[in-house]
């Protein structure tokens, strides 16, 4: 079976909590399972680990390069300038797609810039928790 990483960063803990309009009220881990479950129902497995800190999700980048086919990940604001994150996510040659559960686009102007999209095969934004379902679609279609 084909395994899938799902990356979280910062404070994406606390969906359902903060933000309510943008990110909705459903809560993270209740997300998180619903992503293991399309997963699984998908002919995937799927891990889920989330991290405030940048140093903890690099070295799950590096780990993942021989224990994942594939990541889906979801850095929050340090997608739009942590190079520290590109640079792992491009050192570990295998595919990334980047999630954003809000049309990162459609919000403040310093969010329309992404430093790690160009190391990711795709981004998909603006679909809430739907989004990381149809990132795992993508990834399996390239696994």
């Amino acid at each position: 079976m084909k395994k899938i990483l799902v990356l979280l960063g910062p404070n994406l803990n606390m969906v359902g909590v903060r933000e309510k309009g943008i990110y909705g009220s459903e809560d993270a881990s209740s997300i998180e399972e619903q992503i293991k479950s399309y997963a699984h129902s998908n002919g995937c497995d799927a891990d889920v680990f989330q991290s405030n800190h940048e140093g903890d999700l690099i070295d799950k980048i590096h780990a993942s390069k021989d224990v994942y086919n594939g990541v889906v990940i979801n850095a929050g604001a340090l997608t739009h300038y942590s190079y520290a994150l590109r640079d792992a996510i491009a050192c570990v040659k295998i595919p990334f797609v980047e999630v954003h559960m809000s049309n990162i686009h459609a919000r403040e102007e310093f969010r329309h810039t992404s430093v790690i999209a160009p190391v990711c095969v795709g981004q998909i934004a603006g679909f809430g928790k739907s989004s990381y379902f149809l990132a795992i679609d993508a990834l399996k279609d390239l696994m």
